[in-house]
């Protein structure tokens, strides 16, 4: 493609640093495992002003529920561990009792639980101080949190079934979340710039040095004290040491996209190296009733993220700190957009206007210059 077609990305890229839409971000979009684009803009700390590179980690957030939750759990089902249809009360013993008992790993994975979205647990727990204890602590209280509604009768996103869910890995697999998923998943794939970024000394690997990463800060957290860079955005994943189901995972932009490439290519049926191909076309499965694939997340009928093209087949998610990724099997495209756009405050919310319009440039672009 010419140049010109690529500046049309840059100035939109360029323009919303200027208007404060985010401070930094890294664009990247594909035809599958072919990129077209990959490009840094903007700062990774206003205070200090460095440029966002390529290798700039970013709190990845809710992708983290996708990328790493449900891609383990869909590991499990495929090794025979698991089912989308067992109980939790057979999968988590912690369960049995409650009134969580009958909940399905399904309906975890679709926010179909009656579980409400988010509590801010990291108020109520003894010592403001990340780490084992703390998790634990943390997980007891979702399994105590009463039910909003009736399991499988309507959708409500929640974080909480997703910690319930790396509960349930971590328990049939008798290892952290972390470790499973690089262990099972990332390493595999030679994928080693997503990863969990723990807090603590009773939860860090001596083994993984990340002393010379650079990570994109995002907000300034008055719970915390303090600018967060290199911690988790999220309170209760921060009070979990770092680790867990919804929120936790940090990575670069090429490092989703590889992930990415392996999830189309599951979609297309095509062979993968360690992500079952029948067990996440299962998940992107929905029927009339549901709005969301298991795990992921899909356009929606009206003021879409990924903008006005990309095919009802797509997959995707959003994460708050102002990252997103989509899949559309239909066309093989790929767009991942990494910001910190929370940095340095959590009202900036500018970005839910950008997304989609930067989505319908880029699929008009593709549409237009690839597959013309």
């Amino acid at each position: 493609m010419k140049c010109r077609v690529f500046q049309k990305i840059d100035d939109v890229m360029t323009n919303a640093v200027a208007d404060g839409v985010f401070p930094g971000a890294v664009l990247l979009w594909a035809h599958g495992t072919h990129i077209f684009y990959h490009k840094a803009f903007g700062v990774t700390d206003i205070r200090f002003g460095d440029p966002v590179t390529l290798n700039t980690i970013f709190d990845l957030a809710s992708l983290t529920k996708p990328l790493a939750t449900a891609l383990a759990v869909a590991d499990l089902i495929a090794s025979g561990r698991l089912s989308r249809k067992t109980c939790l009360k057979d999968a988590l013993p912690a369960a049995c009792g409650t009134g969580k008992a009958d909940i399905t790993i399904d309906m975890l994975l679709r926010h179909r639980s009656g579980l409400p979205a988010h509590r801010p647990y990291f108020k109520s727990l003894p010592v403001p101080v990340p780490g084992i204890a703390a998790g634990k602590c943390l997980r007891q209280l979702v399994l105590a949190e009463p039910l909003e509604y009736e399991p499988d009768s309507q959708e409500i996103y929640s974080d909480l079934g997703f910690i319930l869910l790396a509960w349930v890995v971590e328990h049939l697999s008798g290892v952290r979340l972390d470790t499973f998923v690089h262990e099972r998943i990332f390493a595999p794939l030679n994928i080693y710039d997503l990863f969990f970024n723990p807090l603590c000394s009773d939860l860090i690997n001596p083994e993984k040095d990340k002393s010379s990463l650079v990570f994109a800060a995002t907000s300034r957290c008055p719970w915390r004290k303090k600018m967060m860079l290199g911690e988790v955005e999220d309170e209760n994943a921060w009070a979990a040491g770092g680790i867990e189901g919804h929120a936790g995972l940090f990575g670069t932009a090429a490092g989703v996209h590889r992930l990415c490439c392996q999830i189309l290519h599951a979609l297309e049926n095509k062979e993968t190296k360690v992500i079952n191909s029948s067990v996440i076309r299962c998940f992107a499965y929905k029927n009339n009733e549901m709005a969301r694939p298991a795990g992921f997340d899909s356009p929606s009928q009206e003021n879409a993220s990924s903008g006005r093209f990309f095919s009802k087949r797509s997959v995707g998610h959003l994460g708050f700190t102002g990252t997103s990724f989509w899949i559309d099997p239909d066309n093989e495209l790929i767009t991942i957009l990494l910001t910190n756009r929370v940095h340095p405050s959590r009202e900036n919310i500018d970005i839910r206007k950008f997304r989609p319009r930067l989505h319908d440039l880029i699929a008009s672009i593709y549409k237009d210059n690839i597959q013309a």
